[in-house]
C-alpha cells in the first residue's frame, strides 16, 4: 500500500510499563509441555522488591525484566513466582524426546512402511521396527523373510539447535532394521512382522503401508500443475528444498512414499502438485540447439527451446548463475546474446550424457533477481537488470518492500518481559523506516499497515507479484526452550539465495557498527521470506525480545528512531555501492 499513510505509532517506554504494572510472567504459559532439558521464565515486575522463583531471588534488569533458566526433570515441574504478595504458578511438563520402547510389544506406529510405498525392481528396501532390546525380530513380504537386527541410530538435533548451541544427538532406542530386494512386479502387500521374546509366545503385527514394485516399461510420466512445484531431497517436508519446478515440467515417477513421488532426476514432489500425462514408460529426453535472448527495461530473458519441459536446477555461484537441465543433450552450434545490462556471455557444458548445464556470466557482482517459466516447451529464464542510481540524487525508481513480521490475533510473535508482542514493535519500526525511505525518493510497499493476519507464504507471494528492487522482513528474535534468554542477544540477518547474501551481510554490519549493537551473526536459512527469487530478499532479526536488557532497547521510541535512520541510510549506501 502506497501513500498516503497514517501517522506512525509509538510504543510506551518499557521503564514506564514495568513501573506501572504488576508481576507478570509472559512465558511459558501456565501449562506448558516441552522436550527441552531446561526452561526460561520471561516476565517483569516493578523495581522495589525481589522477584522469587521457588523461594529464591532472581536477577532482573534495571527496568524490572527477567529471563532466568531452570533445569527440568522428566514429568511435572512447578515454578512459583512471587513478588510483593503476588504469586503465579507455572507448571512445565517435560516429555521424552524419543518414544519409549515397550517391554513386550512393537513400538506404536514403528513398523515400516506406515504408508504405501513404491520402488523399482531390484531396489533395496529397508524395513524397520521398534522392539525390546532382547527380542528376535523378522519381517515377511511376498515370498521373502528378512531378519531385522538391532541397529545403533541417532536422531540429530533440529535446525533451531544452531541458535542454542545444543547440538547433542539423541540415541534412538530399540531400532531393528533389515533390507531386501524384489523383482516381483506388482503390489506385494504389507510386511508382516514377528517379535519373539525369550520364554514367550511370538507376537505378530502388520505394517500399515504396502509395498509395490513398479513395472519399468509402464512408469507414469507426470507434469507439474502447481505454480511452482516444491522439489525436495526426500519424501517429507523436513527434507531440504531444491530448485522449484516450473508449471509444465515433466518427468517419470520412479518411486512413491505416501503422498510423495520420486522423480527420475532424483527429487521428490507431492503428488497433489502433479497430474499424470502418460504411462508409456518412455524416459524423458530432450535436445537443445539455438539459444537466444531479449532485453527490456527491467528484465533480460534467456530463451531456450526444448523438445520437452525437463526438470531444472538453478544455482548462483559468485558472478555466475548456473542453469542445469536434466534429461537433456546439447546439439547447439550457435547462440545469440543481445547487449544487455546484466549478462556478459553464456557458456555451456555437457556434464554427463543426460545433464546439460548453462552458465550465465554476470556483469554485476551478483544477481538482482530471477524468474523462470515454461511457455509450452520454451524455457524462459529472466534476470532482473540492476538498478541505476549513478545520475540520481535520491532513490527514485527504487522499489522497496518492507514486511513487518507477524500480525493478527493468532500470530503475535515473541513477547518480552514487559509483555509487548513482537508484532507491535515490527510495525512501528517498519513504518518509521518506510517514512525515511519515501523521503529519500523510494517507492515503498508494505505487506501490512495494521494488525493484519497475513501468512508467510502470502507475504512471499507479494514479493513475487510486485518485483521490488529489494525486500526486507523485519523481526525480533526469541529462542527455543533450551536456550539462555539472559545470555544471547544481538542483531542477525538471514539469506537463502546468493544474490541476497551481500545485502544481508552489509545491513547486519552497518546496524551493529553504527548503533554499537551486539552481533548474533549472519545465517543462511530456508525461510518463506528469504526464498523469493525476484529480488534480494533478507530477513533481519533486530534483537531479542526475551533478553531482559535488550528488550528495553528494542521498545525505546528514541532507539527505534535511531534504528530506522540507520537502516534507511544503510539501504541507500548499499544500493549505491552496487
Amino acid at each position: 500500500m502506497l501513500l498516503p499513510h497514517p501517522p506512525t505509532p509509538s510504543l510506551p517506554h518499557p521503564l514506564q510499563i514495568a513501573q506501572a504494572s504488576k508481576l507478570q510472567v509472559v512465558y511459558p504459559p501456565a501449562a506448558h509441555s516441552t522436550t527441552a532439558k531446561k526452561i526460561f521464565l520471561i516476565g517483569s515486575a516493578p523495581i522495589g522488591a525481589d522477584v522469587l522463583v521457588n523461594g529464591q531471588p532472581i536477577r532482573r534488569s534495571s527496568a524490572g525484566n527477567f529471563g532466568p533458566s531452570f533445569p527440568l526433570v522428566m514429568g511435572e515441574n512447578k515454578f512459583v513466582v512471587e513478588y510483593a504478595g503476588q504469586s503465579q504458578t507455572i507448571v512445565v511438563t517435560r516429555t521424552a524426546a524419543q518414544p519409549e520402547v515397550p517391554t513386550n510389544a512393537f513400538g506404536k506406529d514403528s513398523l515400516y512402511p506406515t504408508e504405501p510405498i513404491a520402488r523399482l525392481p531390484g531396489e533395496l528396501i529397508c524395513l524397520s521396527a521398534i522392539a525390546p532390546a532382547n527380542a528376535t525380530v523378522s519381517a515377511a513380504i511376498g515370498s521373502q523373510t528378512v531378519k531385522l537386527l538391532p541397529e545403533s541410530s541417532t536422531a540429530i538435533a533440529d535446525n533451531l539447535s544452531i541458535l542454542t548451541g545444543n547440538l547433542d544427538a539423541q540415541t534412538v532406542a530399540g531400532l531393528y532394521r533389515g533390507c531386501l530386494q524384489s523383482n516381483q512386479i506388482g503390489n506385494l502387500g504389507a510386511p508382516s512382522y514377528t517379535l519373539q521374546l525369550p520364554n514367550a509366545n511370538p507376537i505378530t503385527d502388520s505394517a500399515k503401508g504396502t509395498i509395490e514394485i513398479l513395472n519399468p516399461t509402464t512408469l507414469k510420466t507426470i507434469a507439474v500443475t502447481a505454480p511452482t512445484g516444491v522439489a525436495r531431497t526426500g519424501s517429507d517436508s523436513e527434507f531440504a528444498r531444491l530448485t522449484p519446478l516450473p508449471t509444465g515440467t515433466t518427468d517419470r515417477v520412479t518411486g512413491k512414499e505416501g503422498a510423495w513421488l520420486r522423480l527420475d532426476y532424483g527429487a521428490w514432489i507431492k503428488e497433489s502438485e502433479t497430474k499424470v500425462v502418460s504411462q508409456s514408460g518412455v524416459p524423458i529426453d530432450s535436445a537443445v540447439r539455438g539459444v537466444t535472448s531479449r532485453s527490456g527495461k527491467d528484465w533480460t530473458q534467456i530463451l531456450i527451446p526444448m523438445q520437452t519441459a525437463v526438470p531444472i536446477q538453478i544455482n548462483q555461484v559468485g558472478q555466475t548463475l548456473q542453469l542445469t537441465l536434466h534429461h537433456t543433450r546439447s546439439q547447439a552450434s550457435v547462440q545469440r546474446l543481445v547487449n544487455n545490462p546484466i549478462v556478459s556471455h553464456v557458456t555451456w557444458q555437457q556434464i554427463n550424457p543426460t545433464t546439460l548445464q548453462y552458465t550465465l556470466h554476470l556483469k554485476t557482482s551478483h544477481a538482482w533477481g530471477y524468474k523462470v517459466r515454461y511457455e509450452g516447451n520454451l524455457l524462459i529464464l529472466a534476470l532482473k537488470n540492476p538498478p541505476d542510481l549513478i545520475a540520481k540524487s535520491n532513490l527514485s525508481g527504487i522499489k522497496i518492500l518492507l514486511d513487518p513480521g507477524h500480525g493478527g490475533a493468532e500470530d503475535p510473535g515473541s513477547r518480552g518481559g514487559g509483555g509487548i508482542p513482537e508484532k507491535d514493535v515490527t510495525i512501528v519500526v517498519s513504518k518509521l523506516l518506510r517514512d525515511r525511505l519515501i523521503k529519500r525518493g523510494a517507492t515503498v510497499i508494505m505487506t501490512r499497515e495494521g494488525d493484519d493476519d497475513i501468512g508467510p507464504n502470502e507475504r512471499a507471494q507479494l514479493i513475487a507479484k510486485t518485483e521490488p528492487t529489494i525486500a526486507l522482513s523485519l523481526h525480533y528474535n526469541a529462542l527455543p526452550d533450551d536456550g539462555n534468554a539472559e545470555k544471547i542477544q544481538g542483531v542477525s540477518a538471514f539469506w537463502y539465495h546468493s544474490q541476497s547474501q551481500p545485502l544481508a551481510q552489509f545491513l547486519h554490519d552497518y546496524v551493529t557498527k553504527k548503533l554499537d549493537r551486539p552481533s548474533d551473526n549472519v545465517f543462511w536459512n530456508n525461510l518463506a521470506l528469504t526464498r523469493p527469487t525476484v529480488a534480494p530478499s533478507v530477513m533481519l532479526e533486530l534483537g531479542y525480545m526475551i533478553h531482559p536488557e535488550e528488550y528495553t532497547w528494542i521498545t525505546d521510541p528514541v532507539q527505534q528512531q535511531r534504528l530506522a535512520d540507520t537502516l534507511a541510510e544503510g539501504i541507500e549506501v548499499w544500493l549505491r555501492s552496487r
